[in-house]
């Protein structure tokens, strides 16, 4: 059960109800998951979710190889809302279900496109070891150029910490939401 209980609408705060009515107007078009409890601390939300747009809407990383990145630091946290809310999404980029179960067990999907391939590898080391070896680097560099590895390395961050607030604040998934992994 989530730790603090999701914000009526009805009795935000003037700067709850300003972030909220833009989390709800923006790319999302709702406020959920993470978002519920951040919206307990307004400032904080209004720039997590700012930094959110660029990064799950607009970074260089094409939008597949988002999917692909956001799954890995979801199974890494064991983020149960995040893969919930963007294994589906994986899945509508054509990322096979044989591969999220993979990710989802911490093993080596079987990866066939090569973007997939250094982006899986450049997500596994950073979010594993804090850091990315040289070949790992060059390949992200040779695929999505300087500002394609900075925006990789911003999604996997902005990733990890929603992950963290949903763990954290314990945020539920809909009871007839499948997660891989139990807590």
């Amino acid at each position: 059960m989530t730790r603090v209980p999701p914000l009526v609408r009805d009795q935000l705060t003037p700067a709850q109800l300003e972030v909220y009515n833009s989390i709800a107007a923006g790319a999302r078009g709702g406020v959920r998951g993470p978002f519920t409890v951040l919206l307990h601390s307004p400032e904080l939300a209004r720039r997590v979710e700012q930094l959110g747009v660029y990064c799950r809407f607009q970074c260089a990383v094409p939008h597949r190889q988002r999917e692909l990145a956001i799954c890995t630091v979801a199974a890494h946290w064991k983020a149960d809302y995040e893969w919930y809310a963007h294994a589906a999404l994986a899945q509508k980029q054509g990322i096979a279900e044989e591969t999220l179960a993979a990710i989802a067990d911490g093993g080596v999907p079987d990866l066939e496109e090569a973007d997939d391939q250094v982006v899986y590898a450049f997500s596994r080391e950073l979010l594993g070891t804090g850091r990315v070896s040289d070949a790992t680097y060059a390949a992200v560099t040779d695929r999505f150029g300087d500002a394609g590895a900075v925006d990789l390395s911003g999604l996997l961050g902005y990733y990890t910490l929603l992950a963290m607030t949903l763990n954290a604040f314990e945020v539920d998934v809909p009871e007839d939401a499948e997660v891989p992994w139990s807590r």
